[in-house]
């Protein structure tokens, strides 16, 4: 990875990555492009302002040290997609989906975070996750130069939900709470979902109120970095009965977050190759 440090910014070359792909894909809520092309957001509390020219990012004010750090791993820039691509692209679906949306990388979100935030968004559209999400921060999160950092489990222990009514979150305020409670409790334990065999990972996490199988599957994926977890909205429904009626392909499921990733962004984002029939469901569901 090339470096070039100019007038406080530190300059890469990243081929083959896409930041805005990576950070407006449906896996984190907290980014937003501006209409000049950077990327703001923040994660946990380290704060990110960016922009792309080709293979060339450009983070504002950044210190190599704060990169290396942080959002190196954070964007998950160490791993060799082109060789899971490699194995994941000889399916001409997936094939397809990779040549449009190659450059998402799966983000090593914090786990808490990350789960909190599927808790938070389900049965709901990405400008009112991003509301409640930006409400939760604001209201319990610390502050910091540049804006609000994520709330620690610590930092809403001591929640009710009285207290949690600000967030306007409605019936997911009540689960946040009970995932608050079970973790406190022991009764939920993150470790042992970092580290158990992916059914028992889940199951762990299906213990919490409100969390079933989609929230479930996001949060192992995008807050656990458990590549084979493969969630399936309505969305990738649609795939699986369209490209896949006989199964995914065994030999991607290792990496299903991945492919899935790419599928869903292929799918959502690319209306000109969106099938009819997958086309045709989408205009009557409104």
């Amino acid at each position: 990875m090339e470096y070039q440090v100019k007038d406080g910014n530190l300059i890469l070359h990243i081929p083959g990555f896409s930041l805005v792909d990576s950070l407006d894909c449906g896996q984190c809520f907290r980014f937003e492009q501006l209409p000049d092309g950077r990327v703001c957001g923040m994660a946990g509390n380290h704060f990110l302002s960016a922009f792309q020219q080709g293979d060339q990012i450009t983070f504002e004010h950044m210190e190599k040290q704060e990169f290396e750090s942080f959002w190196k791993d954070y964007l998950d820039l160490d791993t060799d997609y082109p060789a899971i691509q490699k194995v994941i692209c000889q399916d001409k679906t997936i094939a397809a989906a990779c040549e449009y949306a190659g450059g998402i990388h799966i983000l090593r979100q914090d786990s808490w975070e990350a789960l909190c935030s599927f808790i938070l968004s389900q049965n709901n559209n990405i400008p009112r996750i991003k509301g409640i999400i930006s409400r939760l921060c604001e209201n319990f999160g610390e502050k910091t130069e540049y804006g609000y950092a994520f709330p620690t489990l610590q930092q809403l222990s001591q929640c009710n939900l009285e207290d949690l009514s600000v967030l306007r979150a409605g019936f997911r305020a009540k689960y946040l709470l009970d995932a608050i409670q079970k973790i406190n409790s022991g009764e939920v334990d993150l470790e042992r979902v970092r580290t158990a065999d992916f059914p028992q990972a889940k199951e762990e996490l299906l213990k919490i109120c409100g969390v079933g199988t989609k929230v479930a599957d996001c949060a192992l994926l995008f807050g656990f970095y458990r590549l084979e977890s493969f969630p399936i909205d309505v969305w990738m429904k649609r795939v699986m009965e369209h490209f896949y009626p006989d199964g995914f392909p065994e030999y991607a499921k290792p990496y299903g977050g991945i492919a899935q990733q790419y599928l869903f962004h292929y799918i959502r984002t690319c209306p000109d190759q969106i099938p009819d029939e997958i086309r045709k469901k989408q205009k009557n569901a409104g």
